[in-house]
């Protein structure tokens, strides 16, 4: 995803035109222009150079962020431009307040309330016009930045808020100049009580105060808007400017630029570590709360991660740079909260499409408004008024801001307690969920499991234990490792094995001196030997009682079962609990045994489980849980990764493996479950901010454009006067932001505010199918040998098998691959032609 900054826009009309235009070059495939932080990003195979044309042409600027050092330097433009935007706006506005005020004075304060003026101006209405002009004219020059950008989008077909402005202003002023100068034709004429009667023509102030309102709430938008990124702003304040670096024995302070991968720095009590490392001297407690929301400090020991923005609370830490620049655990979360707040959430997409016809229509509208009054005979005074009022109360930017500043602002928040969002469309999505897939292992349990039982079968345990240890030493899976871990513990010696293989969700294979081990699941240890004695029975007792039962044989007779159990994280049941009431339906899923599952779904308060889903599988049951509502993975594993990916929202355990964070949408920067509960609860809040964001900006200009054209004068005398348009336009944008800005205000680790929705009822599934061409069988007694094969198989309910036609017809009570289901066949010397 291509990142850039644009420049010039001032209005939602201004994005949508960007966006469309963009959307146009070859080979774009999306785009999402930020009204809010003024940034673009673009999918696609587009070159940048061809991007930035696009935007120049549609006339706008562009440019590649991170390509000159105001990007550099702060990662997100925006967040600067912001504030020299608000200081622009102050001088502006303090000026044209004090030439305002003294407009005010000559014109209302002298006509309407007989203000004392100089002398020269008693009786003298065309140098009371003159000097309204000049003053008006002063207002508009330092207001100038209206009429250009105006103008501009004019020129460039595609008008915008300033358009409306400026054309409310400028039509105000040229009207007010024409009667000006009829006001020297009657005193030409010595027709000075005509001339007189002129002014009360004269819409000056009215030109002058439509531009200073705006400037108004331009200027409280802009300071809103600024506090929108505050989170954004204090975390790249957390980092420091400087490190102390060990060079040559001695300690030097060096800029936090000059750091490389490799260096030893030092961090003292009070200080913050400049960037990502590994402790190598020292041990003390660091406050990780601006990154992970964690008020609790951490200790670290030697060989503990460190991360930048992190202050060490207690004594000297020496650390080696593991993670420097870019490479940052706090630049990577920077460029996450900024990248969300460049992207779109799909509720915007009403709001973009009437954003980008809203000026035509409403100049149309105008000027349709301006010929009914005249046709109905009003002056042409009083039909300018009406259309002018129509052109300065219309609001394009309360639609434009009403998602992007909600998100913004759900996302700081997010960032403050660990929660990542990478996208809108995933803040606005974990709004939305109905269901809440969790993986066991990691996830709801601690992932580390330990051995409960050993249980041997005509050796004994520390034989068993050595069997073990060298059929798992190189098994990567949690339970593989636990046995190891129980072994080294107590000091069993392992034999060197070879050709070793890792059957996912069923076990591990090797050799030792010609003879076969096997290590796994007591369905895929079933389909490899014949004699299982009393195993079978004993195993289901272990899974009952939640443990995970691995089968250990060599040379095809069983040696034994070493039972594992994970514990559950101290506050899974309170995530779940929470969950649930909210009116979730959370569902587990585990390539445990059913027994097992069920065990440790009961310990969670889970009431529906998947069991024996390998990891293939987990994806075909997200789909499955799809068709019942929104749902959401949450995983930390490799094998995690494709379901996360299916899911609508996959939520990634922050202590889990790079593959599973790449792969989802939210992040959980700390390994705890109740993340989950917040994430959803902030995308609830933030969901339900813009829903009152669009009413409002929606009923506003519904309700406002008739007021400002006259519609409810004659049924109950409502009209409305240029200004206050202009005051309510102010007002409007302001109170969109100022609205979203009340998400501060949300706790997010409290449900009391909880919603409970409807919960779902999972739609029950028919029986999952598959047909196997199998070569090879030749009797009745293969039949029985296939048929008892395949329904030994976790997940296999049933299985029809038929030597004359060669297939076996299987019923899946869960997702099974096709690869497993192929090995076991294989494994009893027949051929799979195929599987369908």
């Amino acid at each position: 995803m291509g990142q850039y900054n644009v420049t010039g826009m001032t209005c939602a009309a201004c994005s949508a035109r960007v966006e469309k235009a963009v959307n146009k070059v070859p080979g774009v495939t999306s785009c999402a222009v930020s009204l809010l932080t003024s940034s673009m990003s673009v999918e696609g195979t587009a070159s940048e150079k061809d991007i930035i044309k696009a935007v120049t042409d549609a006339g706008y600027g562009a440019s590649v962020k991170g390509s000159d050092k105001a990007a550099d330097s702060s990662d997100d433009a925006s967040v600067n431009d912001g504030a020299s935007e608000e200081k622009e706006l102050k001088k502006r506005l303090f000026l044209s307040v004090a030439v305002l005020l003294v407009l005010m004075y000559f014109s209302m304060g002298h006509m309407m309330f007989s203000f004392p003026v100089p002398s020269f101006f008693d009786g003298n209405p065309i140098g009371l016009g003159i000097l309204q002009m000049l003053l008006a004219l002063t207002v508009m020059i330092i207001n100038k930045r209206f009429f250009i950008s105006g103008l501009k989008g004019i020129k460039n077909k595609s008008p915008n808020m300033d358009t409306l402005v400026a054309m409310g202003s400028g039509v105000s002023f040229l009207y007010s100049l024409a009667m000006l100068f009829g006001m020297t034709v009657y005193a030409s004429r010595g027709k000075i009580d005509m001339a007189h009667e002129l002014m009360g023509e004269f819409y000056f102030e009215s030109a002058a105060m439509i531009l200073t309102l705006i400037s108004v709430g331009k200027m409280l938008e802009a300071r809103s808007k600024g506090k929108t990124t505050d989170a954004l702003k204090s975390l790249m304040k957390l980092a420091p400017n400087t490190a102390t670096v060990v060079i040559d024995g001695k300690e030097e302070t060096v800029d936090v630029s000059e750091v490389k991968k490799g260096d030893i720095f030092v961090v003292r009590p009070g200080e913050s570590f400049p960037v990502d490392g590994k402790v190598i001297e020292g041990s003390g407690a660091v406050d990780e709360s601006a990154l992970t929301g964690e008020s609790i400090p951490v200790e670290k020991h030697v060989g503990a991660s460190v991360s930048a923005g992190t202050v060490n609370t207690s004594s000297v830490l020496h650390c080696e740079a593991t993670g420097v620049g870019s490479e940052t655990m706090l630049a990577n979360i920077i460029r996450m909260v900024s990248e969300a707040a460049s992207t779109k959430a799909p509720v915007a997409k009403a709001a973009d499409k009437v954003s980008g016809i809203f000026v035509p229509v409403v100049i149309s509208i105008a000027v349709i408004t301006a010929v009914i009054w005249l046709i109905l005979g009003q002056s042409f005074g009083f039909a300018l008024a009406r259309a002018i009022s129509v052109l300065v109360i219309s609001c394009p930017c309360a639609l434009g801001l009403a998602t992007p500043v909600a998100i913004m602002v759900g996302n700081g928040i997010g960032a403050k307690n660990g929660i990542l969002f990478k996208t809108a469309a995933s803040l606005e999505h974990a709004g939305k969920l109905k269901i809440v897939a969790l993986d066991k292992t990691g996830t709801i349990t601690k992932g580390q499991p330990a051995v409960t039982d050993v249980i041997s079968f005509g050796i004994t345990e520390n034989e068993l234990l050595s069997l073990a240890y060298s059929a798992e030493i190189y098994s990567e899976h949690p339970l593989g490792k636990a046995v190891c871990r129980f072994a080294e513990e107590k000091g069993i010696t392992r034999n060197d094995v070879s050709g070793f293989k890792a059957l996912p969700g069923n076990g591990v294979s090797a050799l030792f001196e010609g003879k076969e081990l096997l290590a796994g699941s007591m369905s895929f240890i079933k389909s490899r030997i014949k004699d299982m004695g009393n195993a079978a029975g004993i195993a289901e007792k272990l899974a009952e009682e939640g443990k995970t039962p691995l089968l250990f044989c060599e040379n095809g007779a069983l040696k034994g079962i070493i039972s594992v159990a994970d514990e559950l994280k101290e506050d899974s049941v309170e995530a779940i609990r929470q969950l649930k009431n909210m009116g979730l339906q959370v569902v587990m899923l585990t390539g445990d045994n059913k027994k097992t599952a069920a065990a440790i779904a009961k310990k969670a308060g889970i009431d529906v489980f998947f069991a024996g889903v390998l990891p293939d599988g987990k994806q075909a049951v997200i789909t499955s849980l799809q068709k019942s509502g929104l749902t959401a993975m949450v995983g930390d594993g490799i094998n995690d990764a494709p379901a996360l990916t299916k899911a609508d929202v996959g939520i990634a355990i922050g202590a889990g493996t790079d593959i599973a964070i790449d792969s989802a949408d939210i992040v959980l920067v700390k390994s705890s479950l109740l993340d989950a509960v917040k994430a959803v609860r902030l995308g609830r809040a933030v969901l339900a901010n813009i829903y009152q964001n669009l009413f409002w900006a929606f009923s506003y200009n519904i309700i406002g454009i008739p007021l400002a054209a006259g519609a409810f004068i004659s049924l109950l005398g409502w009209s409305m006067d240029p200004m206050f348009g202009a005051a309510a336009m102010s007002f409007s944008s302001f109170f969109v932001v100022s609205n979203a800005l009340r998400l501060n205000l949300r706790n997010i680790n409290s449900p009391k505010r909880d919603r409970k929705i409807r919960k779902v009822n999972l739609q029950e599934e028919k029986p999952m199918t598959k047909t196997m061409k199998i070569e090879g069988m030749m009797c009745m007694h293969c039949e029985a040998r296939v048929k008892k094969t395949l329904e030994a198989v976790e997940g296999v309910l049933s299985a029809e098998v038929s030597h004359e036609k060669g297939t076996a017809v299987i019923t899946l009570s869960a997702p099974v691959s096709d690869g497993v289901l192929t090995e076991v066949i294989t494994a009893q010397d027949y051929k799979v032609i195929s599987v369908e």
